[in-house]
């Protein structure tokens, strides 16, 4: 067989679900060259590697029994009826012994790339999201693990026992920083009516430190604690990283607390980390009720950098399937970088490598691609009130889970907790620690 040679794959029916899930598996994941086919005779007479999907074998081929899932349409109430199996954790038993994988492994990749539970009923929080303790993979103890890449390579493993001259190619783990820039300063740039009030609220809580600062910042005597951009582009430069900043770029509200989108300093601040890095929008609170906004919001900021913006990333990472990637392809977005959760580490699509957006309700892949991201700096600060110290042993397990597949580790953090101060104290380090791990 020579190295790239075809795999040809039967399937009963060439579905949109089953179109969708073997592309991710075999082209994205994989990386090797395939074929779905319908006709018996024509798969049963080619001379070259080989496998079924589908309900029965018809020949003594690879064969993985389906559970129906991918053949089907609509979103139905679905009992996963989880096991072990290989040490990994997996949904959809099939009882089929002849079925070389004792569950139907592309379902279950479905299942959670699709985010197929989130369009189940269920109980939303205060900012209208899906939580992570509501999903599957937390409540089985597998969010910290990319099954989908895990199972990818399940698939391979028995394809290379079965044919052992296939050969896949090597795929290479990376390394993409992100930004979310929600306030570029705090003190700085607010203007009067904003430095007053936030005077006043310091004196009612007898902050008299935060009084200081502000005022030693005010006068030029302190830079900003939240200006920390100098150290990124130092970061930036000693890695050889080009990271992705989300500039919240909208207008000031109860959750939108970023600098005038008309301040001078905002706008030169915004072009020149345009020349170290990739700038995405950061849509608002609001954009997710109203799509109206984020038009308008990232046509301000396209003005600003003089070139398209084409990836993007929700405030309070408010996603809420199928709305809000369809109000992203409505604008042109490419890219979205919002599937995590923001009270718990890990996978939520349950994979750790860029994929399609799957639109369950109008049963149709989408060309919104999807970049999951691992960990945030808030969920380790604010949700599970860790240590910085436990906090670099918390993202050592992620990036080692991601280099074992050879995925895409997508980080999440913010300008003001590289402040090393307050609330922030000791978690610089934790950041130098993260790249020092997931540099390539």
């Amino acid at each position: 067989m020579s190295l790239m040679e075809e795999l040809l794959i039967y399937v009963p029916k060439k579905t949109s679900r089953v179109r969708y899930v073997f592309r991710l598996v075999f082209r994205d994941l994989l990386n090797f060259p395939y074929r779905l086919i319908t006709n018996t005779d024509e798969f049963e007479s080619a001379d070259q590697p080989k496998m079924i999907y589908g309900e029965r074998a018809h020949s003594d081929d690879l064969f993985f029994r389906s559970c129906g899932l991918l053949f089907s349409r609509g979103v139905e109430s679905i009992d996963l009826e989880p096991f072990d199996f290989d040490g990994e954790q997996a949904f959809f038993p099939v009882y089929d012994k002849t079925s070389v994988i004792p569950f139907d492994v592309f379902a279950a990749v479905f299942y959670l790339v699709s985010r197929y539970e989130e369009y189940q009923p269920f109980v939303r929080d205060e900012h209208g999201r899906f939580t992570a303790h509501l999903s599957i993979s937390a409540q089985l103890g597998v969010l910290e693990k990319p099954l989908v890449n895990i199972w990818a390579l399940m698939v391979k493993k028995k394809l290379q026992e079965k044919m052992p001259a296939l050969k896949f190619p090597e795929r290479k783990y990376r390394f993409v920083p992100t930004y979310d820039i929600d306030s570029a300063f705090a003190y700085a740039q607010k203007g009067l009516v904003r430095s007053l009030g936030g005077y006043f609220l310091a004196a009612k809580a007898m902050n008299w430190n935060d009084i200081a600062q502000r005022t030693r910042v005010l006068i030029g005597k302190q830079q900003d604690p939240f200006n920390t951009f100098d150290l990124q582009i130092g970061y930036q430069k000693e890695y050889g990283l080009w990271p992705i900043y989300f500039i919240l770029f909208g207008r000031y509200s109860q959750y939108d607390k970023n600098i005038n989108i008309r301040n001078r300093y905002f706008r030169f601040l915004v072009k020149r980390l345009n020349d170290y890095a990739r700038i995405g929008i950061h849509p608002s609170y609001n954009t997710v009720d109203q799509p109206e906004l984020l038009a308008f919001e990232i046509g301000n900021l396209e003005k600003v950098i003089n070139k398209d913006v084409s990836c993007s990333r929700q405030h309070f990472l408010r996603l809420i399937l199928p709305g809000t990637y369809r109000n992203l392809i409505e604008q042109d977005i490419t890219d979205d970088y919002s599937m995590g959760y923001a009270a718990l580490p890990g996978f939520r699509a349950g994979i750790c490598s860029p994929f399609n957006f799957y639109d369950l309700d109008l049963e149709t892949e989408t060309k919104l691609r999807i970049h999951p991201f691992a960990v945030m700096d808030g969920t380790l600060r604010d949700y599970l009130e860790l240590t910085p110290a436990d906090a670099i042993e918390q993202i050592r397990v992620l990036v080692d889970e991601v280099k074992k597949v050879k995925g895409t580790f997508v980080s999440l953090w913010h300008n003001e907790s590289l402040s090393d101060e307050k609330r922030w104290k000791g978690w610089r380090r934790v950041y130098e620690e993260l790249l020092k791990m997931a540099i390539p």
